[in-house]
């Protein structure tokens, strides 16, 4: 893990940056690549500009999303590791929720563990500490860029920089962790399969999610630490990573059908 406190020091062009996605996001607008590339060429910048977009919004950071948490999904983007985005609260919706296309972009959909801080968490906390004092729920992750025709080709210094292409996120009913799975390894075990309009379009296994979804809720818990942020706080929500590789979401009815108890994730897109 590459270590680095934050610091909110851009060069006039990374702020220009973050204020180009900042308004991207507000008007629902897509920059070019091509116009930003070489701006951030390093994690530290480019979390760095992502704090700063985070700043514009002026709102609370509600949770996380963790990215590139499978080896395919690592070697789309030339990454050795996961990358995180952070999301204000009014981005993670309880279901079932209806949601509109024209407040998107170019969206695609994921299946997905949330998981909820209990109470806030530090890099001092094992596996054993998360699978105690977390909440878990099956969800439905909207990842979105600022960016044309984005997916899978955008660089991956651009989709840190845009809040790991965070969208919106659809959880089910919350369990605490350890009331719902036997220990840490357990929680890799869970199954779910996701249908658009009752046709099954794909499915996937917890253990896609670097071999268990706690370990990328880990990866998350002691980067933010390494980087100053102290952690992730209680009550904050982190989905943790996708089972499968995400469809283009469309118009219709989306359902992500989990095992374990969870239920269904129905969310309904309109155009």
């Amino acid at each position: 893990m590459e270590e680095f406190i934050m610091t909110n020091q851009l060069t006039a062009k990374q702020e220009a940056f973050a204020q180009a996605l900042y308004r991207a996001y507000q008007e629902v607008d897509a920059l070019k690549e091509s116009d930003w590339q070489e701006v951030v060429s390093d994690d530290q910048s480019a979390y760095q500009v992502q704090a700063r977009v985070m700043e514009l919004k002026g709102e609370p950071v509600g949770g996380y999303k963790v990215s590139l948490t499978s080896e395919q999904t690592q070697k789309m983007f030339e990454s050795d590791c996961p990358l995180y985005g952070a999301q204000v609260a009014d981005r993670f919706l309880m279901a079932p929720a209806t949601v509109s296309l024209q407040n998107l972009n170019e969206p695609l959909v994921e299946v997905e563990l949330a998981f909820r801080a209990k109470e806030d968490l530090d890099a001092s906390a094992s596996l054993e500490d998360l699978f105690t004092k977390t909440t878990v729920a099956g969800a439905v992750e909207v990842p979105d860029a600022r960016f044309v025709n984005w997916f899978p080709d955008l660089s991956k210094y651009m989709v840190m920089s845009d809040c790991a292409v965070g969208g919106l996120v659809v959880y089910g009913f919350e369990r605490d962790t350890q009331e719902v799975f036997a220990d840490v390894a357990d929680v890799a075990k869970v199954q779910a399969d996701l249908f658009f309009n009752d046709e099954k379009v794909g499915g996937g296994q917890a253990s896609e999610v670097l071999g268990n979804p706690l370990k990328a809720l880990k990866w998350l818990v002691d980067t933010l630490d390494a980087q100053g942020k102290g952690g992730l706080k209680k009550g904050q929500v982190v989905s943790s990573g996708t089972f499968l590789l995400p469809p283009a979401l469309k118009a219709g009815k989306w359902e992500a059908r989990f095992d374990r108890g969870f239920g269904d994730v129905t969310v309904k897109v309109t155009k």
